[in-house]
């Protein structure tokens, strides 16, 4: 059995397929994904309608899945007057949310979740609902930990449940820390082009018990990367050509 991660494919299938094949996944083997697997590119729901197909895929919640939970439901809602009275009163909140998702994308997750039956639609809500917060394994008698964004508000003395959904999946990790000396963590949400220091930008990024793997598959010469804990061998997609 190997253990693999993967983060951001942001809607990008064909990539996401072209890694999977990489990989060689076998049922025995397990894949973690580290979210943001909607969003930006073309294809969000053939992602997690894939994603569903595969028991051997964990999958772990980031930004854009929170957004996709927070609105959804609401965007779905039949248009009444007690509804739009019920507006009334929370406008301000779910508008704010609405902007900032829109802000991040949403228009190809929105498309198509639209073109799905209700059926698949309460699917897909209930599958993503299920997504955790954060994994720990162990390989090779090296400690990982599996999350999206990082510790926001970091405090050694912090239990892992004690931190909010927030500062797993919008606080950006710090690259320059090593937090936890037995404990190498795992992020996507930073793209490695976006990483100051990063001899290898585009690529998986590995500093101080850190291991930054989105690699900004939705961008201009971007891709995807898989990278097996097993091994430490890096998978990557093509590059993504505008």
């Amino acid at each position: 059995m190997a253990v693999y991660v993967m983060s951001d494919i942001h809607g990008e299938y064909e990539k996401f397929i072209e890694v999977l094949e990489k990989i060689t996944l076998k049922d025995s083997d397990k894949l973690y994904i580290l979210g943001d697997t909607m969003d930006r590119g073309p294809h969000p729901m053939k992602v997690l309608l894939k994603m569903m197909q595969m028991p051997n895929v964990i999958p772990i919640i980031g930004n854009h899945e929170v957004m996709f939970m927070e609105c959804m439901p609401f965007l779905m809602g039949e248009i009444t007057k007690e509804s739009l009275e019920a507006l009334d009163e929370l406008d301000a909140e779910i508008l704010d949310k609405i902007l900032t998702w829109q802000y991040n994308g949403f228009l190809p997750t929105i498309k198509e979740f639209r073109g799905l039956d209700t059926e698949k639609q309460k699917d897909v809500l209930d599958y993503v609902g299920e997504f955790t917060a954060y994994e720990e394994v162990t390989v090779n008698r090296v400690n990982y930990l599996l999350v999206h964004a990082g510790l926001g508000n970091f405090s050694p003395e912090k239990e892992l449940d004690d931190y909010t959904l927030d500062e797993l999946v919008w606080e950006r990790a710090d690259y320059e820390m090593k937090y936890f000396e037995d404990t190498v963590i795992v992020t996507g949400h930073t793209p490695t082009q976006l990483i100051y220091d990063n001899p290898r930008k585009g690529y998986i990024y590995r500093n101080n018990n850190n291991i930054a793997i989105d690699c900004g598959a939705c961008f201009e010469n971007g891709r995807l990367a898989a990278i097996c804990l097993d091994t430490g061998e890096e998978f990557y997609s093509s590059d993504k050509k505008l």
